[in-house]
Order: structure tokens, then C-alpha cells, then sequence
């Protein structure tokens, strides 16, 4: 092309039917690249706040990501060039709030708009990632996420459930790991989606299934096994694209989940609310199925070993018993001489036993011997200390006879029907009395009472 209008990629000869007269007829190249200057002429300069999603590093050193609007409804694809993110003053991370210095421009490659950013600077945790930390810390101060509440995983489950999309990546990955590991095992598994508005109903309804499905297993099962562990997964993706397990119905079904759950969403640095709720958490979906059980051939050459171990052991037993029976048959092979050992040996505790007997019964007549004299002086002493006692009671007794009182010059006063007076307030002036003494008695008559004077 040479001069005027083909300098900017008018095709004189390639006019579209129904084309106004006089239209231009742009090529691509050059429609994209005058888009861009129009852009970079309007926009030279801008900044943009933003929620920084899918950050990567090239080789290069370049950094690429997009930024998002906090309610998710428009993005914008941006490029960093290595100079200028070597100057950004924090590690760019998934779902920073920033703000993006830079201009608009043209990807020609693809004809698609980007900022290429010239500076970086954080304005705050983004809006997604600050709903993570305050869901975060609430339900973690209920205690879902406590390790005293979380369940150990069975070493050799036989039935396990895999829930995520059928779709998904990390159901090829699980399924293979599985059959490489542990082919033996059953694994049912039950879809949801991962992604999308729809996803966490649908992976707490999967979680729902899991535990009919394992109500159901125990009532069929001859030894009433049911499911033995849970494997919910997905792949890797953005925070908005795992934020399906980030949801708080998501994480109480988890909880709420009768059988254990192992939790393998997103890449090794992705960490969901709902890997803190599971029961294990794995790095990634394929990390979760090598978890369930050790591979079929550690546990092959588990058991080998430990066959090798019984075999020996009974072969031990065996040689013990062996040479038992081989005893017994050289002590059967001579029975004469088996019995004269056991009469001599009866000869022998016949002679223990006749003399035991005989020093127990010299003991007992050298015990009996004193008894006889120390009965009749138990006896003598008693008798005497019983006569001294009753004789210091006949002296007590005589003591006490009225008649001995009397007789030391005391008298016994009465009235004329021989009731006895003991005091003045009983007796009148003329009033008879009787004086009982030691040799007789005397009728006398009172001429006065004379009370003694109070103290």
C-alpha cells in the first residue's frame, strides 16, 4: 500500500455488499492498532482500584493478572513489565484490593484490552478476601475448625465417595490415582457442580447423598459397613473460582458429614474454609486419593510380611511341641523305670509326712504339759480373791446396820404411828413423839419447836 488512505489499512478494492458509499474498509491490523491509539491518546494515564485475581509470573519476570470489580461484574486484563513490579513494595497475592497506575492499551495479538501497569500499590485486602477473613473467624470461634473435633481417617477403607463435577479434571485425577493405588477399593461417585452460583447447593446436597448413601450401604452390608471416607475435590482456579467452598452452607455440610472428609481443592497454596472444616485436608485432589489408603503394593508386601512372621512363629511352636512329645515318648519307652521313681518319690513323702506327724504331736503333749498346774492356780486364786471380796462386803453391809448407828449414841425420831420426823415444820408443841434408842424407847411430848435461824 503507498499514500493517503492505505496508509491506515483502507482496502480500496475490498468494499463489503451493502456498505454505505464512501464507507472506510479497515484491515485488522490496522483497526486494532488505531484503537489503541485512540485509547492511549484518551487514556495516557489512569489509575484503577481493583481486586487482583490469577496474579502469575512469567519467566520473563513479567507479571500478569486481571483486575476485578468487587462485585465480580467487569474485569480488566493488566500486564506488569518486570522493571516495574521489581519496584511494587508487597508480594502481589489473590484478592488484594490495589490500585494500578498505568495506560490503556491494545493487545494486538489477540485485539483484546489491557493496562499495562507502570505501579502497584495496595489499597486494603480485597472485597472477597475480607468476606473470607470475617466468615473465617466467626465460624472457627464456634469451633468448626477445632482439630479435637476432627476425625481420623480409616488406613483401609473398602467403600469411598468422591464428590465434585463429573466434568472436572481432578475426577480424572482422583479416578487414576485410585486405580493405581488402590484398585481393590469402591468408589462411588457423586456430581455436583464446583463453580458457579448453583455449585454450593448442589455440593451440599452431594454431601446430603453421602450420608444416605452410607445409611444404605450399612443396611445391605453383611457386616453393616458403611462408607468409610469422603473425598470432595476440585481443581485449581482464582478465588472467585473456588469460592464455592468458601460458602458457609458448604461448610457446615462438611462438618455435619457422617463419614470423614478429605478436602482437595485448588493447588497446594489454595486453602478453602472448607479444607479447615474437613477432617484431612490434601494439597490437591490427587494428594487426597493417595491419602485414602496406602498403595495396594505396600499393603501386599505388609501382609506378605507378616505371613512370613506366622509361618515362623508356628514353626517355632511346632519344633517346641516336637520335642515334647518326642520326651514323652523316650520317659513311655521305660515304664518300669517312670514308676519306680514315682514310688520313691511316694517313699519319701510318706517319711516327711510320718515325721511331720510325730514332731506335731510331741509338740502338742510339750504345750498340754503345764496346763493342769496353771489351771488349779488360776483356780486356788480365784477362790481366795472371791472369799476376801466378800468379806469386805459383809464389813460394808454391817456398817451400814441402823442398830450399830444407834449404838455410837444417835436416836431414831418418830411420831406415836411411826412415821418418821425429819423436821421441825412437822411437829406441834404438846404433839407425842417416839425416840427410838439403842437399848429401848421413849414416849416423849414436845413442849416447844424452835426453828433454827436461816443462814
Amino acid at each position: 500500500m503507498s499514500g493517503g488512505a492505505d496508509d491506515w489499512g483502507v482496502l480500496p478494492s475490498a468494499k463489503p455488499s451493502g456498505a454505505p458509499a464512501g464507507a472506510r474498509v479497515w484491515g485488522v491490523a490496522a483497526l486494532v492498532q488505531a484503537v489503541g491509539d485512540t485509547l492511549a491518546a484518551r487514556y495516557g494515564g489512569v489509575v484503577v482500584r481493583g481486586e487482583l485475581s490469577g496474579f502469575t509470573r512469567a519467566a520473563s519476570g513479567h507479571g500478569y493478572f486481571t483486575l476485578k470489580d468487587e462485585w465480580g461484574q467487569a474485569s480488566l486484563r493488566c500486564a506488569m513489565f518486570r522493571r516495574a513490579l521489581s519496584q511494587a513494595d508487597f508480594s502481589p497475592r489473590e484478592g488484594q484490593l490495589v490500585e494500578a497506575r498505568g495506560r490503556l492499551s491494545v493487545y494486538e495479538a489477540r485485539g483484546e484490552l489491557q493496562m499495562v501497569v507502570e505501579g502497584l500499590t495496595q489499597a486494603g485486602a480485597g472485597a472477597l478476601y475480607e468476606q473470607f477473613l470475617r466468615l473465617k473467624a466467626r465460624l472457627d470461634a464456634e469451633g468448626l475448625f477445632d482439630e479435637a473435633r476432627k476425625r481420623p481417617i480409616p488406613s483401609s477403607p473398602r467403600r469411598i465417595a468422591v464428590v465434585t463435577s463429573l466434568a472436572a479434571a481432578a475426577l480424572r485425577d482422583v479416578v487414576t490415582a485410585l486405580r493405581r493405588r488402590v484398585p481393590h477399593i469402591e468408589a462411588i461417585i457423586v456430581p455436583c457442580a464446583v463453580q458457579g452460583a448453583e455449585a454450593p447447593a448442589q455440593i451440599v446436597d452431594a454431601l446430603a447423598k453421602v450420608a444416605w448413601l452410607d445409611r444404605d450401604a450399612r443396611a445391605r452390608d453383611a457386616l453393616g459397613q458403611g462408607l468409610d471416607t469422603v473425598i470432595l475435590c476440585r481443581g485449581g482456579g482464582s478465588l472467585e473460582d473456588l469460592w464455592s467452598f468458601n460458602d458457609e452452607r458448604v461448610v457446615r455440610a462438611v462438618v455435619a458429614c457422617p463419614v470423614p472428609v478429605i478436602c482437595g481443592v485448588g493447588h497446594e497454596t489454595d486453602v478453602t474454609l472448607a479444607d479447615l472444616a474437613a477432617d484431612l485436608r490434601a494439597p490437591t485432589p490427587t494428594a487426597a486419593a493417595e491419602l485414602v489408603a496406602s498403595p495396594q503394593a505396600q499393603s501386599l508386601y505388609e501382609l506378605g510380611a507378616l505371613a512370613g512372621r506366622m509361618q515362623w512363629r508356628m514353626r517355632q511352636q511346632l519344633d517346641r511341641q516336637a520335642q515334647s512329645v518326642d520326651n514323652l515318648a523316650l520317659r513311655l519307652s521305660r515304664p518300669a523305670q517312670l514308676v519306680g521313681r514315682y514310688q520313691q518319690h511316694l517313699t519319701h513323702m510318706e517319711a516327711r509326712l510320718k515325721g511331720s506327724l510325730r514332731e506335731s504331736v510331741a509338740s502338742a503333749r510339750h504345750q498340754l504339759t503345764p496346763l493342769p498346774m496353771r489351771l488349779v492356780r488360776a483356780i486356788a486364786h480365784r477362790v481366795a480373791w472371791t472369799r476376801q471380796h466378800q468379806e469386805h462386803l459383809g464389813l460394808r453391809l454391817a456398817s451400814l446396820d441402823p442398830q450399830r448407828v444407834l449404838e455410837r449414841g444417835y436416836a431414831w425420831l418418830g411420831t406415836a404411828d411411826g412415821e418418821p420426823v425429819t423436821s421441825v415444820a412437822d411437829v406441834q408443841a404438846g404433839q407425842g413423839l417416839q425416840v427410838q434408842m439403842a437399848d429401848g424407847r421413849l414416849d416423849v411430848d414436845v413442849r416447844q419447836v424452835v426453828p433454827r435461824d436461816p443462814p
